[in-house]
């Protein structure tokens, strides 16, 4: 697998895009994930970034979006973010992207009121849609799981049921190994995304919150993951995740430090090509 970085940690920390990107290159990554809005973004920002990136040889492979909207229970909010997201389809295809990172949210007051399964059956309809507008532009669709209480996909096994219900060969999952952890997902358990997973997440966090660190920074065992990981056979990427550095100032450092921990880590079990 090849070794990227999502680029908000560089936006995130006031570092303008095209810097940000030169950094990402300088370092050694592969490839890199950006972080961006479809919905009204400028034509110099999209030729900047794929001009920036082609002449640094930095191929584009995954677009983050999070859409919560797809599964709200109102049809014209629903209607309103499958257009967005079709606009990151778009904005995938002419990058040459691989995959939209789609993160799809919670459920709303507590499960109750709702009834939890309406939410899961418009997600359901939502994602085939995009699946179907996406294999049009040659585009796949990667879940996020997000491990928190009322995430719509916040294990593996609610992540195995939703790809399986979809019946999608447009939407798949990815796999971010701290949200693992958080969830009390076992490395054993990784293999029950064989042919089903896409695209890869890596950061470190305490085992208690979201922490998106760079790996060492916090408790994650990241060789056995990784260790199953590999044996998913996924041609893709593994994508280092890092928010909101505790000192922008030191964000490259801060990246360095993730890029050299990380590659220790993929080299240690022979996964990065």
């Amino acid at each position: 697998m090849k070794l990227g970085i999502i680029n908000s940690a560089f936006s995130q920390a006031g570092v303008d895009t095209a810097t940000g990107l030169k950094h990402i290159s300088r370092i050694g990554f592969d490839c890199v994930d950006i972080f961006t809005e479809a919905v009204g973004i400028t034509k110099k920002e999209v030729n900047l970034v794929g001009k920036t990136c082609d002449r640094l040889g930095l191929p584009i492979v995954s677009l983050p979006v999070v859409a919560v909207g797809l599964i709200d229970f109102n049809d014209p909010v629903r209607e309103f973010h499958v257009e967005r997201c079709k606009k990151f389809i778009d904005l995938a295809k002419d990058w040459g992207a691989s995959n939209v990172l789609l993160v799809l949210g919670e459920y709303i007051w507590q499960r109750e009121v709702i009834p939890p399964e309406a939410q899961w059956e418009w997600a359901i309809e939502t994602c085939r849609r995009l699946g179907d507008y996406a294999d049009k532009k040659k585009i796949d669709i990667a879940l996020e799981l997000e491990p928190f209480r009322l995430s719509l996909l916040n294990d593996i096994p609610s992540m195995v049921a939703f790809v399986k219900a979809c019946k999608h060969p447009r939407v798949k999952a990815n796999i971010d190994v701290s949200h693992l952890v958080l969830a009390d997902s076992s490395p054993d358990e990784v293999k029950a995304l064989k042919g089903k997973a896409i695209h890869v997440h890596i950061s470190d966090c305490d085992g208690k919150v979201h922490g998106d660190l760079p790996p060492g920074r916090g408790v994650v065992k990241f060789a056995p993951y990784l260790q199953a990981i590999k044996e998913l056979k996924i041609d893709g990427v593994v994508s280092i995740e890092l928010e909101y550095s505790p000192n922008p100032k030191k964000i490259v450092s801060w990246v360095e430090e993730a890029y050299r921990e990380t590659a220790k880590l993929m080299d240690l079990v022979g996964l990065r090509s």
